[in-house]
C-alpha cells in the first residue's frame, strides 16, 4: 500500500469546509507555526477537523493528539504518523 501523505494544503481545505475562517485571519502564506488559536481555531474547531481528517483518510486520531496538536506543522506530522503506520501495518 502506498503512503499517503497529509499536507499543510490538505489541512487549510479541511479547516475551510468544516470551520470556516475565522474573522480577520487567513490561512494564506507561512502559518505551519502559527497557534491555532492565534488562527481562530479553538478545541471544539479542532475535534470536528479531527473528524473529517478520519473519514476521509481512514484513521483514527486520540483526542488528545487533536488538543495537544498547538499548530498546523504538529497535527499534519500526527496525521502523517498515522498514515504511515497504517501503510506499514497493511
Amino acid at each position: 500500500m502506498a503512503i499517503q501523505n497529509f499536507t499543510l494544503d490538505d489541512l487549510k481545505r479541511i479547516l475551510l469546509e468544516g470551520a470556516g475562517e475565522g474573522e480577520g485571519v487567513s490561512l494564506d502564506g507561512d502559518i505551519l507555526d502559527t497557534d491555532f488559536e492565534k488562527l481562530g481555531y479553538e478545541s471544539l474547531a479542532l475535534l470536528e477537523t479531527g473528524g473529517r481528517i478520519e473519514r476521509e483518510y481512514d484513521i483514527e486520531l486520540d483526542d488528545s493528539a487533536l488538543t495537544e496538536a498547538a499548530t498546523p506543522r504538529e497535527l499534519v506530522d500526527i496525521v502523517n504518523s498515522h498514515l504511515g503506520a497504517v501503510a506499514q501495518a497493511a
